[in-house]
Parts: structure tokens; sequence; C-alpha cells
């Protein structure tokens, strides 16, 4: 640890409640982990902690309208449209939500449905494993604590959840599952199987932590698929920051947290960093504050402040940098922090400087040591991105990280010319492989990606490649009906078809399925003899490019064929729009219009405690990253949150070297398809042009329409920001479009 004051962060002498320990491991092993330390400290000893599942407004609706008789579908859509609140808050959020207008003026339709579903607020519904609590004790713990059996029965679950575990004075040993990690061992391993090569992540001389090619990427804001630095918060950041070498990207990480973000930290190190003067409230703070220029990022900086110009021991210092965080203590903490450092000798301004910092900064840091840990899987990920690339892709496709849907991964391989090889019976394996391709390496689909695809029939499959026909496949994998329909469709048996469509094969296996039902042998294997009736051309058509991409995404989830864009690419040359490629080279302040696929939409908190929708677009040729300002939500909010093809006009915005859209009228690019194919190209631009909208933040025409409307705000008491009151705090990239139906329309979901 390079910081001489890291240790009061882990182990101080005035700490009175039990440590924090944090184990990283593999999401895919962590319950080998698990079984691990029940062998190691022995069954009796140990439990895993429970976790109550408490009603919020989407369980409770759904509950509620079952019990209603309310059918499926329909609430279905009407939980999906309200975003990821407090239950109590559902009639609040018909009133004053936008994208929410058009279910409120039907809410006399479900009678009691809302009423009744606010009542069920925070009640528990349920009782689950936490993700990573474990609990280590002496041989009395289960003597002494109620335990119950996991859902799967292997490890006993304590009837407590984590906060009344602390409460009782147990250690808590947190066992973290990181997809990214397993994505990156299944990256190494399938080098290993093509290559032969044994590649060491940790160690500097297979992967080195200062290559040019990798930091060049992620200059570029190349970093979708990169651990902790793919958001698109942190591409943002990325792109203005400029990393050079491995302390940039530590320094990046830490900025990328509320406390650093809410006072200001970032925007002041990229100065700084670019060659602004560093700035020192006082000189005795320099050697504290020099190797991040002037700006406080870590917690150990805090602890240092405190200690300097209160003179309190470093002990202290961590025990009021954690009394920051507590609202109600506060008050005490700047009383002790200013007469102390005045009585020290600095001067009220410095004084006053200083602890509006560590106020801003609050508890909602990072430690450096922190940082470090994730600053180098994020360059090593990004390293396997830059020298690697189809094995990272196969690796995220296998363990899904989820910050992108699966198809906005497909679609970064292919503009980094990694091909995306179909699900094909004869050669996808039950994981996503590296297979050889005459372009280069290439990631070939995995059986398990098919919907409902079983372990079992996903291994039975793989045992017995390659197929040569239709039945030879039925007959020795015996696949059951819905998969095999399902292969079919998205073309996993073209390369055994020969002159017959898919049509034809699904003609085929509906008589296999009549035979297999009417003709089994004792031990259920099927006996088949002679030529299929229909082994010729029936003369039915092959499925259409839409048919086919239709199949894909509902069985598959991932446009495979073609982008689902390129269905839209005569249009958008029509009314002028402006793809992800050659947005970048756009000046600041151009109207434009983008298009594309939503791939993630947030609404996080933010200092000012407005509430802004940022949307992120994916439409072939790259990301567009969008704000909705609150001035737009009227006009905007229900097509974004209910549409998952997004056409958009906006302003352009420079962040750094990207360009990002600031949006202020948005449309369903469907319905505009629609209208083009009915009534023509003209009647497609009259829908745009005839369109109006209020003025954005980046376009105003008064100063009142450039401040927007403040609106509800909440303190958040986890984050250290202000929310807006329908600041939703979903994880990003869960909210993506569902693209399951042809029409690829989204059942609407605003959070």
């Amino acid at each position: 640890m390079s910081s001489p004051v890291g240790k009061e962060r882990f182990l101080s002498e005035r700490r009175t409640s039990l440590p924090d320990i944090d184990v990283d491991v593999e999401s895919a092993r962590r319950l080998e982990v698990y079984d691990r330390i029940f062998t190691r400290f022995g069954s009796e000893r140990v439990a895993v902690t429970g976790m109550p599942e408490t009603y919020r407004a989407r369980h409770a609706l759904r509950d509620t309208g079952l019990a209603l008789g309310i059918d499926p579908q329909t609430i279905d859509m009407i939980a999906k449209s309200f975003p990821h609140i407090r239950a109590c808050d559902i009639r609040s959020a018909l009133a004053e939500l936008p994208e929410l207008r058009q279910l409120a003026a039907r809410q006399e339709e479900f009678g009691p449905l809302f009423e009744l579903a606010e009542g069920l607020d925070a009640l528990v519904r349920g009782y689950a494993m936490h993700p990573c609590g474990v609990i280590l004790s002496n041989a009395s713990l289960l003597d002494r604590l109620p335990v119950q059996p996991t859902p799967g029965g292997n490890y006993p679950m304590v009837q407590a959840d984590k906060e009344d575990v602390e409460d009782l004075g147990l250690l808590k040993l947190d066992v973290l599952g990181v997809r990214m990690q397993s994505a990156m061992a299944h990256a190494v391993a399938e080098i290993h199987r093509t290559t032969g090569q044994l590649l060491d992540l940790d160690n500097p001389d297979h992967v080195p932590l200062d290559d040019e090619a990798t930091f060049k990427m992620i200059r570029r804001s190349d970093t979708l698929g990169c651990f902790q630095i793919e958001s698109p918060g942190q591409k943002d950041l990325v792109g203005r920051l400029q990393p050079r070498h491995m302390a940039d990207v530590i320094a990046d990480i830490s900025l990328f947290r509320p406390g650093p973000v809410k006072g200001g930290m970032p925007a002041r190190f990229i100065q700084a960093r670019h060659g602004a003067a560093p700035h020192y409230p006082h000189p005795d703070l320099e050697p504290i504050l020099d190797d991040t220029m002037g700006v406080v990022i870590w917690h150990e900086q805090i602890i240092a402040i405190l200690t300097t110009m209160t003179g309190c021991d470093r002990a202290a210092g961590d025990v009021a940098r954690r009394t920051l965080a507590n609202p109600e203590r506060l008050p005490r903490v700047e009383t002790w922090f200013k007469t102390a450092a005045t009585e020290r000798g600095y001067s009220t301004p410095v004084v006053h400087e200083v602890w509006d910092v560590i106020k801003e900064f609050g508890a909602y840091g990072f430690c450096r040591a922190h940082a470090v840990a994730f600053a180098i899987p994020a360059v090593q990920s990004a390293w396997l991105k830059a020298h690697h690339p189809a094995a990272l892709y196969a690796g995220l496709l296998e363990h899904d990280p989820g910050m992108w849907p699966m198809r906005v991964i497909v679609a970064d391989a292919r503009r980094h010319d990694v091909p995306v090889l179909p699900v094909d019976i004869s050669h996808s394996q039950p994981q996503h492989r590296v297979e050889a391709t005459e372009p280069g390496w290439g990631v070939r689909l995995a059986l398990s990606t098919v919907k409902g695809m079983s372990e079992a029939e996903a291994a039975r499959i793989a045992a017995h490649q390659p197929y040569a026909s239709l039945q030879d496949y039925w007959q020795r994998a015996r696949p059951s009906m819905p998969i095999a329909e399902r292969l079919i469709q998205i073309g996993a048996l073209d390369a055994v078809k020969g002159e017959l469509t898919r049509r034809d094969l699904l003609l085929q296996a509906t008589e296999l399925h009549r035979h297999t039902r009417n003709r089994t042998t004792a031990d259920g294997q099927l006996a088949l003899g002679g030529d299929l009736v229909t082994a010729k051309p029936s003369g039915l058509q092959e499925l259409s490019s839409r048919e086919r991409m239709s199949a894909e995404l509902e069985v598959l989830s991932i446009d495979v064929s073609a982008h689902l864009m390129e269905h839209h690419h005569r249009l958008l040359r029509e009314i002028g729009a402006t793809d992800a490629a050659h947005l970048q080279h756009l000046h600041p302040g151009q109207k434009i219009l983008v298009a594309g696929v939503r791939a993630s939409t947030q609404t996080p908190p933010i200092p000012s405690g407005k509430r802004v929708i940022f949307v992120t677009l994916e439409d072939g040729f790259g990301l567009v990253d969008l704000a909705f300002f609150e001035d737009s939500h009227e006009a905007c909010a229900h097509t974004i949150f209910h549409s998952g093809l997004l056409l958009v006009r906006g302003t352009v915005e420079a962040r750094g070297p990207r360009r990002t859209v600031v949006g202020e009228m948005v449309w369903d690019l469907e319905a505009v398809a629609a209208t083009r194919r009915d009534h023509g190209p003209q009647a497609a631009l009259d829908l745009l042009g005839h369109t109006t909208t209020a003025p954005t933040p980046a376009q105003p025409t008064t100063p009142a329409a450039a401040e927007g409307s403040p609106g509800r705000v909440l303190q958040d008491g986890t984050a250290g920001s202000q929310l807006a009151a329908w600041a939703d705090l979903q994880p990003a990239g869960s909210r993506s479009a569902d693209l399951r139906r042809l029409g690829h329309r989204s059942p609407g979901s605003a959070g």
C-alpha cells in the first residue's frame, strides 16, 4: 500500500465495529468457495446470511393484479411501465411522471389496483440467500442462532439480514462473485484451448500493465466489455481524462464515485491532468494532494487532511471520516474540525474551503487500495480486448457481466472485425467458444443461448456431433419438439437442409415428433426406417429476412444474421439521420437526428437533484449516448420508456473527444417506418417536421427555460447525491429494449 496512512482505513485501534472482509471470486465458482469455507472451518460453525425480499412497486402491482383477477398480459404491461420505486409511491408516480400519463388516464379501468398495491409497501414477500454474506463463528454457532436450509438445501441460512447479523456482533465475510472475473477466466481458457498459450493475467511479462495499444483503446473510450470502465458515464470520463498509464486508471475509478462527483473533483482533476495549475488550499496539504494534483480522491487523503489540520491521530481521523456519512453527527464533526484547525493557526478562508471539500466528499469515495484492486483487472480486460478480442467476447457472452445486453456485445464484436457465428447443431457447444474462420478468430454462439435449452439437452447435442440430416439429429440427439423447432427457426440446421427450406424442416420435425410418439422402442429410442414423406422440398417458401430476424430475437435475444437497424437504413438516409461513427466528427451545437436500438436507460441521482434520463442507442456503427433534461420529458418520456427503436432529434455536445447528444424530441422508429411504408417518404418527413418540442438546455430561449424546474428533491443517504423524486437506482443495462417480437416493440419499462 503506497499511502503512509493506509492502515487506518482497515485496521484502526479506535474502531469499535468488526472489520469488513471482502473476497472477490469468480461468480461461476462462488459456491465452490462456499464449499471450501464449510470444509475448512466445519459445518457447525459456518452459516450463510439471509436476505428478506420486500415489496416494491412492480412486485406489489403483479401480486395485487393477480389477486384481483386482472389478466396476466395487462398486469405485466402495468408493472413494467413503472420505474423501480417504492410501492407507497405508485399513485404519486402516476400523477407526476410523464411516461405514465397514458396509464394514468386509464386507472379507473383497474379498480382498486393501485391503492391496494401501495398497501403492500415494504412488507416481506420472500426470504432468499444473500448473494455474498458468510458468517464465521465458533462451534456453538448453530446452537445460538435460528437457521433454515437455503432453497437448494446445501447450507444453513441465518434467519436474519446482514444488518441484524452485524448488530449481533457476528463476523461476516463477503464472498463477492464477480462475473467479469469469470469472463476473463473463460477467455484465458479459450486462448489456451485454441493456441496452446498459457496466459497468466497477473504476470506482467504476459500482460504488461503499460501496454500502449491497450491505453490507446481506452483513450478512444472503446471500453465496452472492460471491467469498471464500460458504463456510459465511465466512457465519458475516460474520454475526457485520456489515461496514459495505470495511475490514471486508478484515479479514474476513484473519481467515478458519488463523493468525488458531488464535490466536482472529476472536472478539477481533468483540468489539472491536462495542464492547469494544481490548487492547494494550504501548503501543508501539498504533500497529501501532490500525486492527485490538488484534488481529493481517496479516503486516505481525507484522513491525512483531518490529521494534519486538527492534530488528531490517524485513527481518530478515520473515525471522523466515517462520521461524514451520518447527517445527524455531521454538524458536530464540522464544529470540531473548524475549531481545532483554527486553534492550530489555519485562517478562516482555508478552514472553510477545506471543510467544503471534506463535506462534499463525505464517506462516498474509494480508498486507494480498493481503486488499485479494481484498476488492475480493468486494464487486464482491456488488454484482452486489444490483443485477444474473440476470446474476451466469448467470455462476456458466456458469463454476461450485465452491463450491456448480449446483442450489444455481439454488435461490438462485429465492429472489431470478430465474426460472430450462428448456432449450429454440428459445431456449437454448450459454452460460447472461439473458432477459426477465414478472416480470423471468431465466436461461435453456444447452444445454451437457445431459449429453453437445458444443460442435459445441450450436452446431448454436443456429444453426438456432427450430424448429417434432421433425421440423424433427431434419432441421435433426441431433442424435445420445442427445442428442435427453435433450432430450425434460427438456422441451426441450415448446413444439413440441402434444398429444403426452414419451413420444410419444421414440417419434417412435426412428422418426426408424431413418429416418436407412436413408434418407440422399449427403452424410449426412436425406431425409424425408410424415407420421410417430406424428404423432398414441399414447395413451402423460405422464411423472409424479417421472419428470420424475428426468430433470432425470440429464441436468442440477438440479431445474428443481420443488424436490426438494417431494415431502416433507407429511411434513415431519406430523413438525414447520422450514425454513431459520423457523429464523432460533428461540431458541438449542430442539430441532428440519430436512431438506434435502446441499449440502456438510466435516471440516476445527480448533484443538482433534477431528473435526467440518460439513454444509450446502438445503431450498428457504435453507441450514441443521449441526455434528456426535464423540459423535454413531457414530450419524450413515454416514447423513450415504451419503445425499443428510437429516432431522436437533438443537439451535439462535446465531451472531451467524444460527441453526445442532448435530446429534445423522440419518435418510435417503427411508427415512422410504418408511416413511410403506408404513405411514402414525404409523410415521414412531415411527421418529423410538424412535431414541436420545448427548448432544451442546449439551446434555451429564456433564462427560465434554461434553468428548468427543480421538482421534488430527496436526499440520498447511500450515494451522497441529491435525488430527483423519481430517480431510478437500478443498475445500468438492465433496462434495454425487449425486441423479441417481430415488431421489435418494448412492453415498456420506465426503469
